[in-house]
């Protein structure tokens, strides 16, 4: 088997002492230092913690079918951008394997699965949906902010087979617009149904005239379950 591809990374540091991390995924075509550029420009003071570490991979470029075979800095390929699209889980599956690499690295350097967050912006909540459910579901928690799940998507039968099996699932945390019209606030809604139904403890949160963008008081509120699923006080 080949080597897992090691990808670009920039991270914010806690200021205390690093018991808890976070890993934030871009949309397609952005990259780790452009999505924290765009929280830094949103939140104030800062996406950043006493206790936990926030980190922003970079998807590596690949050809992106929706843009005739482009190169683009993308966590995965499909064919358009729709849930009735199927999924291409070779190149998901890939992914996941890569960003692995990632919590493997916390959990080596002392940070408990249960004290790690996965989450991402658009395609990058996505694929964190599909690394949490399918691959590490032992992690903290996951959060998608304008992103969707395909119809019939394996991640909501890796759901099914863990509830089925008893085991546990990371709790989601969802934030979406209503003004979206790149992926539709339905999209995200019908997806937060699904693993509910699925069996995973879901919350969804809309808001009203939001575009595909990310807001302050949406970031206000995933800072805020951040802090919940991560206190500083944890052991």
């Amino acid at each position: 088997m080949a080597a897992t591809r090691r990808l670009q990374i920039c991270a914010v540091s806690p200021t205390g002492k690093h018991t808890a991390s976070v890993i934030f995924l871009h949309g397609s075509g952005d990259t780790g230092q452009g999505l924290r550029a765009w929280v830094r420009e949103v939140l104030v003071p800062d996406l950043a913690f006493n206790q936990i570490r926030v980190i922003y991979p970079t998807a590596p470029a690949r050809p992106y079918t929706p843009m005739r075979g482009a190169p683009s800095t993308v966590w995965f390929d499909r064919r358009r951008i729709s849930p009735d699209s199927p999924e291409h889980l070779e190149s998901i599956d890939s992914m996941c394997s890569t960003l692995g690499s990632i919590i493997t690295d916390e959990v080596q350097a002392g940070i408990p699965k249960n004290r790690i967050l996965i989450g991402g912006f658009s395609m990058g909540g996505a694929m964190a949906l599909h690394l949490a459910c399918r691959y590490h579901p032992d992690v903290g928690g996951v959060f998608a902010l304008s992103s969707f799940l395909n119809k019939g998507s394996v991640a909501f039968q890796a759901v099914e087979n863990r509830l089925k099996e008893g085991l546990s699932l990371p709790e989601l945390f969802q934030c979406h617009g209503t003004s979206d019209e790149l992926v539709l606030h339905q999209w995200g809604e019908d997806t937060s149904e699904l693993l509910k139904k699925a069996g995973m403890r879901t919350a969804f949160h809309s808001f009203s005239g939001l575009y595909h963008q990310l807001s302050k008081s949406e970031m206000e509120l995933l800072r805020n379950w951040i802090l919940k699923k991560l206190p500083p006080d944890s052991p």
